[in-house]
């Protein structure tokens, strides 16, 4: 007949062990966060460079089909990442949208040209490289203008310098805090059965024989808290898609696949550090200081 305080104690057992890799889940997943944050910081950088335009406004005397063909021209100048051509019509409704329908009133003809925004790659997106890129721009005489908003540009770079330190002593401060917090979550779970390491060693139990299952179940432990973290990573990612579908354009899957990797390494690899330590620790403590603690 099944003992009920060894059912008792297989519960207890097993509800620390659930609630051990909830907390370490818990953990990873900001471990995961982090990861993602780091790796992507440039990508997320680039994306808002390469989002700045620059208005190439044409001559008042230039045709829709003389613009085109600059349009195709301009892929060959350094930096230019991406054209989009505004005919005449679309700039006068977007100048409506801004102005009201009756802005045209004051004027005898339509006195909005034919235009180009130009997006440029990341690298280009500062105040020299940008004169640069405008000098080349207005050579063409088909050119009337080339405008960027200088502020913008300069607060853009300042801005994302500023940030991107501030993430990085964070992220950095957070991997910290996860391991400190998580090697204390293995450290109880170890020293809660420190009075079966020291049956283990009255036995006769070597140092490497005691520590074995206890790496083990460790190493398991943290596997299945960072398929947890992963799973929980995974999920917040798709519901924050829907939202910023723009945004998640520039995550790629080889750097999600790195971050499940670093997720899996880091639960398993602390869970199993921080056990050897224990262990470690707990086979030179006497009966005395066993129970001492």
């Amino acid at each position: 007949m099944p003992n009920p305080n060894n059912r008792l104690v297989r519960r207890r057992l097993f509800g620390a062990w659930v609630s051990t890799v909830i907390s370490i889940s818990l953990v990873l997943l900001l471990v995961g966060v982090a990861s993602l944050l780091l790796l992507n910081a440039r990508s997320v950088s680039d994306y808002f460079k390469e989002n700045v335009q620059v208005s190439v406004l044409l001559r008042q005397d230039v045709t829709e089909e003389q613009g085109l063909a600059f349009e195709s021209t301009l892929a060959g100048i350094p930096g230019v990442r991406s054209t989009t051509f505004i005919s005449r019509e679309q700039g006068v409704e977007e100048m409506a949208q801004m102005l009201g329908s009756d802005f045209l009133d004051v004027f005898a003809s339509a006195p909005v040209p034919v235009s180009i925004d130009v997006n440029l790659q990341a690298d280009y997106v500062s105040t020299d490289s940008l004169e640069v890129v405008k000098a080349a721009l207005s050579a063409s005489p088909l050119v009337e203008e080339v405008v960027y908003q200088t502020s913008l540009v300069e607060a853009l770079n300042a801005n994302l310098e500023k940030i991107g330190l501030i993430l990085g002593v964070l992220i950095l401060l957070l991997l910290f805090i996860s391991f400190v917090l998580i090697g204390n979550m293995v450290r109880l779970n170890v020293f809660s059965r420190r009075f079966t390491i020291h049956t283990m060693q009255l036995v006769g139990a070597t140092r490497g024989f005691i520590r074995a299952p206890f790496i083990g179940q460790s190493a398991l432990q943290g596997l299945f808290a960072a398929l947890v973290a992963i799973g929980l990573l995974v999920g917040g990612l798709f519901i924050l898609r829907k939202e910023f579908v723009q945004l998640f354009e520039i995550f790629r899957l080889e750097t999600l696949l790195i971050v499940m990797g670093i997720v899996v390494v880091s639960g398993v690899l602390i869970c199993v550090v921080s056990t050897w330590i224990v262990v470690g620790r707990l086979v030179r403590y006497d009966r005395d200081q066993l129970y001492a603690y």
